[in-house]
This record gives structure tokens, C-alpha cells and sequence, in this order.
């Protein structure tokens, strides 16, 4: 199947993508917005194996764009408007593309980059339902026709451990991953999905939109997360289905005091994924708003979602749960499958699986073995089956040997009623060659020394942070991903707090 067969089942009459406070796109209207933009970009040179890049804010036009660019044979690669003129050029420079997709005098960093890189530059916007553009009209002629194996999204890692990698998905990949999710979760047309994930990640393009377009479900897609219209939002909408990360639900928390409590509500659930949700956290969500949290573990190169916990059935706090319609294994230093308990590489395969990164053999010779592909991420499965996750590969602490899994730390550091975010990391040392440091965020009134007191209660005593250092908040991705060696290398100048 290809992208476009996600849209073809639907009635064209039903609403497909929702503006709060602005315009509904019905499927029909999609559908036909994404052939004329396939038929425009087409006539402009756009071929099969091309990329074309596109930024915008969550919108219409950041949906319409990836099925329009899909139906011409192009991979589309969506960019944050926030990035700055440098990081632009990065990403435009490793992608090459064929055009970038902006709105009418928007994203001047954008149109800088390009321009300096000599890429043209077409605007294409929505007035109401009509997708309006300025590339050149179709010629009489036989429209593309979208193989599943083309290229259909191209991404990049959020470069946690490296430079960013670009990872090419087939229209293959993302529907075996949307229809993946759609039974995970038993999706139908009933479901509307609240989206306030980025749409330039995969998170909020695989599971919030085409998912749930699949299922020919409305996607209703504010321009941002907002914690204060939020509920009036799912009130309004009749949401069922919100997907997040920890970050946005740690908000909600924040700011639930005279909330209604969710039973009046319409959500099904919850979901979190794309960084670590602590066990904690996840039983406070579940008690405060009487919903369901399932709790995720995806990645881009596996066109998102590979494991969940199951909606009905154990969801089992501090796992990721069990494989979801995806392969997983834990795979040793010499490729073999090592049994329940033991921690190892977690790896996957399926369908939804990238056959590969986009110009790089180094990285694809260390990530794809045996029909497997390597995550970098360190885990072990219970007997059972279920996923828990301890760290990346290369952000496992090293103390004289003894590995320490800053996500073990993390939440341990969490549990503490006063802390209201934290970040372990690898510290050099002479003695150990590494020891644990933390940046923390403290609330109010809490004390460095009552919560290492309350942390050494649960853990051996050399997983205790020895360094930490006090911050007014953790730097993270756009997409509420923490990145452990940033966080490091911003607070190794600063002064570290009196452990007293």
C-alpha cells in the first residue's frame, strides 16, 4: 500500500484534519489537494527518488504536503521552522533537495539557507480547503503513479549520541507501521487524535495523523501544546486518543489543580513515547485523570512505535511493554539472542524497519546484523516478554567498570517529592574514570542533601550522584527529548551544588 491508500477507503465527506478556531479539511478535500500538489510538483522537474523539503508550523499544509509529495515519487522531508540559518543548511546540504515547500514569506532562515545553497524555494498554503501554489500547472498527461517502495519520508535521528543520521522510509515502512498502531490500539473511525506532537517528527506524523487517517478517525492539530487549552480542546473535539511525551504530561500534571477528572471526558487513553517515561509518573497521570496510560518505545528508523504496553491487559510501569506486531530481541556483542534477564542490545525487525541510512555504510554496517537492526539502546526482556529499557550505548556510566544506567538514576532522582526534573550523566573522574553527575530542577523548599538521603534509600551507593549541579531547567530537543551529553557539556562550567 501507498500513502495515498491510507485516504481511499474514507468517505470524502467526513472530516479528516481540524484547525481549532480555523478550517476543517474533509478527506475529499485532502485527497484532492495532495493530487494537485503531486501534479504541480511534477510538472516542475519533481521525479521519482527525488527529496523535497518543506517547513511549517502544524497545520494543513505540513499534512497535505507529505501525501502531495508522496503521490509524486518524492520523499519529503519535513524541517523545524525554528531551526536557525546554520542548522538549516545542515539539513539541506545532507537532504540535496529538489525544492523547498514554505508558505508565502515565512521562514526567512529557511529561504536564506536555500538560497545560499542555490535550492528553489515554492510556496504552497491553504485559503480555507483550496491548497494554493505558486509552481507551475500540470500538462495534459499521465499522472505519477507511488510504488510502495519509494521513498516517502526522509527524517533524521535527533542526534543524541552523533550527528544526526538521515533516515529514508518507504511508503512500505509507514503503512505497515500505521496499520501496526491501528490494531495496537483498535483505532477506528469513531477516534479523534489530538495532535500535539511536532508534525516534522515522526511521533506526531506516524501515530498522531497517518495512523489515524487510516482508520479514517479526525485529527485535530492545534499549532502548539498549550497546558491551558488543552482540555477545553478534548472537551470540545470529543478527543479519544492523545499521544505525548513525558515533558507535555508532567504540564498537565502541573496544572490539573480544578481540572474535571477525565471520566466526564472522551479520551480512551493516553500514550506516551519517544523518551522515558518514569514509573512514577505514570501511576500519578493514571490516578489524577482516571485514563489509561500506555506507555511506548519507537524510534525513526522503525517508521515509529516498536513495542507498547497493551491497552487492555498489564501495563507494567518502567517497561515499554511488548513487542507491537515488531520483532525484538536483545542481541550480545557477538549477535547472539541473549535470554530473559540479561541485558543486551535491543534490536528489531519487521516491515516498518528503514532498509538503511541515507549515505552512510559506516553506520549501517554496525546497525543492521543478521535480519536485525541494532537500536544502540541497552535493555533487558522479563520472562514474559515485556521491554525495559536502561540507557543508550553511550550514555551507560562506566565506574571502574561497573555499568550504571542513568535511567535507573533518573528515575530514582524523580521519586523524590521535590525534584521536578533530572538528568544523570557520565562525570570524568581520576579514580573510577567516571562517576555520576546530575543536573536537577528543584521545587521549592527541597534540599540537594534530602534528595541523595532519599536516592542512596534505593540505590547502591555507587549509583548515587557524587556531582550535581542546580539548574533552572534541562535543555531538550524540540521534540521534549533529553539529550544527556548536552546537558553535560552545558553544566561543566557551572558550579556544582554542596551535597550537605
Amino acid at each position: 500500500m501507498t500513502l495515498a491508500g491510507l485516504l481511499e477507503a474514507t468517505d470524502g465527506e467526513r472530516p479528516a484534519l481540524c484547525i481549532p478556531g480555523g478550517t476543517t479539511l474533509t478527506y475529499g478535500a485532502l485527497r484532492e489537494a495532495s493530487a494537485e500538489l503531486a501534479s504541480r510538483l511534477s510538472a516542475e522537474g519533481a521525479r521519482a527518488g527525488d527529496v523535497v523539503a518543506a517547513s511549517y508550523p502544524n497545520g494543513l499544509e505540513i499534512v497535505a504536503a507529505l501525501f502531495g509529495v508522496a503521490a509524486a515519487r518524492a520523499g519529503y522531508a519535513p524541517l523545524n521552522s525554528a531551526y536557525t540559518e546554520d542548522e538549516f543548511r545542515f539539513y539541506l546540504e545532507d537532504i540535496a533537495p529538489k525544492f523547498l515547500l514554505l508558505g508565502p514569506g515565512t521562514v526567512p532562515a529557511a529561504r536564506a539557507a536555500a538560497a545560499t545553497l542555490g535550492i528553489p524555494v515554492l510556496d504552497v498554503w491553504f485559503e480555507g480547503e483550496r491548497l494554493r501554489t505558486n509552481a507551475r500547472e500540470a500538462s495534459q498527461g499521465a499522472e505519477p503513479q507511488a510504488l510502495d517502495d519509494d521513498i516517502a519520508l526522509f527524517l533524521h535521528t535527533s542526534g543524541t549520541t552523533s550527528r544526526p543520521k538521515g533516515v529514508p522510509l518507504t511508503h512500505a515502512n509507514l503503512t505497515a507501521s500505521a496499520e501496526n498502531i491501528q490494531r495496537w490500539y483498535r483505532l477506528t473511525s469513531a477516534d479523534v487524535s489530538y495532535c500535539v506532537m511536532p508534525l516534522f517528527h515522526v511521533h506526531g506524523l506516524v501515530f498522531s495523523t497517518l495512523a489515524h487517517l487510516g482508520a479514517g478517525a479526525l485529527v485535530v492539530i492545534p499549532e502548539r501544546f498549550s497546558a491551558s487549552s488543552f482540555w477545553p480542546h478534548v472537551r470540545e473535539y470529543g478527543a479519544t486518543v492523545v499521544s505525548a511525551v513525558p515533558t507535555i504530561f508532567r504540564s498537565l500534571l502541573a496544572s490539573a489543580a480544578g481540572q474535571p477528572q477525565s471520566g466526564a471526558l472522551s479520551l480512551r487513553f493516553m500514550r506516551s513515547s519517544s523518551a522515558p517515561l518514569p514509573a512514577n509518573t505514570m501511576e500519578r497521570l493514571e490516578s489524577v485523570f482516571g485514563i489509561p496510560v500506555i506507555e511506548a518505545y519507537s524510534m525513526t528508523e522503525a517508521s515509529h512505535q516498536m513495542t507498547a504496553n497493551p491497552l487492555e491487559g498489564e501495563r507494567r510501569p518502567g517497561s515499554v511493554g511488548v513487542g507491537a506486531f515488531v520483532g525484538v530481541a536483545i542481541l550480545d556483542e557477538n549477535n547472539a539472542e541473549c535470554g530473559p534477564g540479561i541485558v543486551g542490545e535491543v534490536a528489531v525487525r519487521g516491515p516498518n524497519v528503514t532498509r538503511g541510512y541515507h549515505n552512510n555504510p559506516a553506520a549501517n554496517e554496525a546497525a543492521f546484523t543478521a535480519g536485525w537492526f541494532r537500536t544502540g539502546d541497552w535493555g533487558r526482556l522479563s520472562d514474559d516478554g515485556y521491554l525495559t529499557l536502561v540507557g543508550r550505548l553511550k550514555e551507560l556510566i562506566n565506574r571502574a567498570g561497573e555499568k550504571i544506567s542513568p535511567v535507573e538514576v533518573d528515575e530514582a532522582l524523580l521519586s523524590h517529592p521535590g525534584v521536578a526534573e533530572a538528568v544523570s550523566f557520565a562525570v570524568p573522574d581520576e579514580k573510577y574514570g567516571e562517576t555520576v553527575g546530575a543536573a536537577l530542577v528543584l521545587k521549592e523548599g527541597a534540599s540537594v542533601g534530602a534528595v541523595l538521603s532519599h536516592v542512596r534509600s534505593r540505590l547502591a551507593a555507587f549509583k548515587v550522584p557524587t556531582t550535581v549541579y542546580i539548574v533552572e531547567s534541562i535543555p531538550r530537543t524540540a521534540t521534549g527529548k533529553v539529550q544527556r551529553r548536552v546537558v553535560a557539556t552545558t553544566v561543566a562550567n557551572e558550579v556544582p551544588a554542596n551535597l550537605d
